[in-house]
């Protein structure tokens, strides 16, 4: 099967390719740099911000905050 690399798009052989998904030994270690340095983003939902609880919490019971 013939593919190519996500970071440098060689045309590569799949089968017996140590590296694969990528071509070689430095294109995988420069996609490993590149989620390392956050340059790559899985999207995520923002989320919504919770009422906040009637219930005191254990930290204001102790700091005498409780109404």
């Amino acid at each position: 099967m013939d593919l190519h690399c996500p970071i440098c798009h060689k045309s590569m052989e799949w089968t017996n390719n140590p590296f694969r998904p990528f071509c070689s030994e430095r294109c995988r270690l420069t996609d490993l740099g590149n989620w390392a340095a956050e340059k790559y983003r899985i999207k995520a939902e923002e989320k919504t911000e919770q009422p906040e609880s009637p219930n005191p919490t254990d930290a204001e019971i102790h700091h005498g905050q409780e109404n």
